[in-house]
């Protein structure tokens, strides 16, 4: 039953089944249209392209339908499908597998701009209509079933008839590889550029190619020479496609000559032009092949390097092949190409150096291979201590640079990568033209490849520990030698922690694959050490259930109040007693000093009310004399002038004299002893 158990538990029922449906169903059609869409406009354009030459071909061999079929078959090609030519003069089919670089950016962006915007679409829809996430890879199944499915009607509508046909190997193997590879770009630059996927390929990778990479610090690294390689392969494709140029201004009489030699119409010289600058790119990594030294092949047996040129078969005339150095032992003109791989090392070095100082500069964290590290394609992590034998730097201090060795093991990195780039870029640069002496045509892979690897490596070891150098003496010595002993120090943490566990160096390259927060005693990482596929399963933990007939524990009794309890009286507190006699108040009296605080003064005794003073008897009236009586007043006569009656002195009123005043002083008295005599004294 141990066995039975998880199985039973983990079976899929119908309910669950419907919703997941139901949320992959809009991501999983998103991305079939976008399949269907990018393949479409692909074959649009191809067919638009051929048919407007069609047209305007004065004497055109095939129908409407041979046109479309040459549409389809170049569609194809464009891939690094080979193509079969049936129509020769010597009766034997002759198979055409160089293509045009040109060409092939047109399906790895249609299908890279299908799968993104499948996943940022579904993922705005998701948001405004509440269902859940798309998920990325459902946007990328979807995306590559939708454009192989077009794919496949294009190959069957290819090799019913036309001229050109295609073979099944090549379109069954790149046709699905541009596929996979362009939406999978998509997909990873919709998602920003998560970590999962680079490790996930690095999980594919035997053991012993998967150490190197363990930890956050490693994965910065990783992310630095990657950059350093896209440098040199960049700087190596313009420096060929500069040697390309320089070579066809200095034939430009025998490639005009050979322009005019292949057609005499407008329409037939104008199809040419397109396909030389489709051959651009070619053009430019056949000139980087010719500078690195290994050069390229015009036929079987046919070497054109700088040292020496074999004499080219009879070709037909071309522009492009007129830009081809005449055959013979090389010049110093054609030595001085070496030194596009000189700079293209250069540049790896400069890279690789600037990114072994560059927490000197912004206080990145460096650490031993197993410790967590802020830089380029990681993430740092807080001071502190993490698994067993890995420790975290604190963030922030500046001056911390890596070694000699990390920075030449970055240009190996650098120079490994590279060189797989450029072999990858000449091998579909290459291919054959033809039977017999054409069935070689271009630069050899393997041998570019080869030669990458030494110009990076060689000359970009050097400037790379000579520039970093320099950056530490600009920079300070102190802070490269801080930093230096922490990362000796470092190393041996990191050995005594291998030797303590074996699985501790891989732990941190499978942290996307268990939580973060586990418990520094939980089991071992199922990836540390293979487990044995014949070993006894051991059974879950027993959780006994509980026995329905034990007894039931009361639960705790709380008394009731009781009722017949005495009720406690509230405490009463009496109120002021209203006729209490007042506390004094003492009042500072003229030049007294104030009393200072914290010393008591005592009161001093209220002086009574002194009685009222009686007001004194009012004097009795004289007796007012009689009045005389008024003589009679003699008239004036009008215009007789007024008596002089001299200087007239002003009388006093009555109000103020003195027996006014005396007066009303003994009404004022009465008054207040009227009131005195109404009111209670204690109040």
């Amino acid at each position: 039953m141990a066995v039975v158990i998880p199985m039973t538990a983990r079976r899929l029922t119908l309910s669950s089944l419907l919703p997941r449906m139901r949320d992959r169903s809009p991501a999983l059609a998103a991305g079939l249209a976008g399949g269907v869409l990018a393949a479409g406009l692909g074959l649009g354009s191809f067919a638009a392209l051929v048919m407007v030459l069609w047209i305007s071909s004065p004497y055109p061999d095939s129908g409407p339908s041979g046109a479309l079929h040459v549409a389809a078959a170049l569609w194809l090609l464009a891939h690094g499908a080979e193509l079969v030519r049936v129509d020769t003069l010597a009766g034997a089919p002759a198979p055409v597998g160089v293509t045009p670089l040109l060409l092939l950016a047109l399906p790895v962006w249609l299908v890279r701009r299908a799968a993104r915007d499948a996943v940022d679409a579904g993922d705005a829809d998701g948001g405004a209509e509440g269902w859940a996430p798309v998920s990325a890879r459902t946007v990328w199944a979807g995306v590559v079933v939708g454009y192989l499915a077009v794919g496949s009607g294009a190959a069957l509508y290819a090799a019913a008839g036309g001229a050109l046909r295609t073979s099944w190997a090549w379109a069954a193997v790149c046709v699905p590889a541009v596929a996979v590879l362009a939406a999978g770009a998509g997909v990873w630059s919709a998602c920003g550029h998560p970590r999962g996927p680079v490790d996930g390929v690095l999980l594919a990778l035997p053991g012993g190619l998967r150490r190197p990479f363990p930890g956050t610090a490693e994965h910065a690294r990783l992310a630095a020479a990657a950059r350093a390689a896209a440098a040199g392969a960049v700087v190596l494709v313009g420096g060929g496609a500069l040697l390309v140029a320089s070579s066809s201004v200095w034939h430009a009489g025998a490639a005009r000559e050979a322009f005019l030699q292949l057609t005499e119409g407008w329409s037939g010289r104008f199809a040419v032009l397109l396909l030389c600058v489709a051959l651009v790119p070619n053009a430019a990594v056949w000139g980087a092949a010719y500078a690195l030294g290994p050069g390229y092949l015009l036929g079987a047996g046919h070497v054109v390097a700088p040292l020496s040129s074999d004499p080219a078969p009879l070709l037909p005339p071309f522009p492009l092949l007129a830009a081809v150095p005449e055959a013979g032992a090389g010049t110093p003109w054609n030595w001085a190409a070496s030194g596009v791989p000189l700079v293209a090392g250069v540049a790896v070095g400069v890279f690789a150096a600037r990114a072994a100082t560059a927490g000197a500069a912004t206080g990145r964290t460096v650490s031993d291979g197993t410790a967590g590290a802020a830089g380029p394609g990681g993430s740092g992590r807080t001071a502190g201590t993490g698994r067993a034998g890995r420790t975290t730097a604190p963030a922030g201090e500046a001056g911390e640079v890596w070694s000699r060795g990390r920075t030449v093991g970055v240009v190996v990195l650098a120079g490994a990568g590279c060189a797989v780039l450029m072999g990858a870029l000449s091998g579909l640069a290459g291919g054959p033209l033809g039977a017999s002496v054409l069935a070689r045509f271009g630069p050899v892979w393997w041998q570019v490849g080869g030669a990458v690897l030494l110009w990076v490596v060689g000359v970009g070891t050097p400037v790379g520990v000579a520039v970093r150098g320099w950056r530490c003496r600009k920079r300070g010595a102190a802070g490269c030698a801080r930093g230096l002993g922490k990362e000796k120090a470092g190393k041996a943490g990191a050995r005594r922690g291998v030797a303590a566990s074996a699985g501790v160096a891989e732990e941190e390259l499978y942290d996307f694959l268990v939580p973060r927060d586990a418990a520094p005693g939980a089991p071992p990482h199922p990836f540390a050490e293979a487990a044995d596929p014949f070993a006894p399963i051991e059974p879950p933990s027993y959780v006994a259930p509980r026995d329905p007939f034990a007894p039931i524990e009361p639960p705790s009794y709380v008394a009731p109040r009781d009722p017949f309890a005495p009720i406690e009286p509230p405490s009463y507190v009496a109120p002021p007693d209203p006729f209490a006699p007042l506390e004094p108040v003492s009042f500072l009296e003229p030049g007294e000093a104030p009393t200072p605080p914290g010393r008591a003064t005592p009161p001093r005794p209220l002086t009574p009310p002194q009685p009222p003073v009686p007001p004194a008897p009012l004097a009795p009236l004289a007796p007012l004399a009689p009045l005389a009586p008024l003589a009679p007043r003699e008239l004036r006569t009008p215009g007789e002038p007024l008596a002089d009656v001299g200087p007239v002195e002003p009388v006093g009123p009555a109000w103020h004299g003195d027996s006014a005043r005396e007066a009303r002083w003994a009404a004022l008295r009465e008054a207040g002893e009227e009131r005195d005599e109404g009111t209670d004294p204690r109040r």
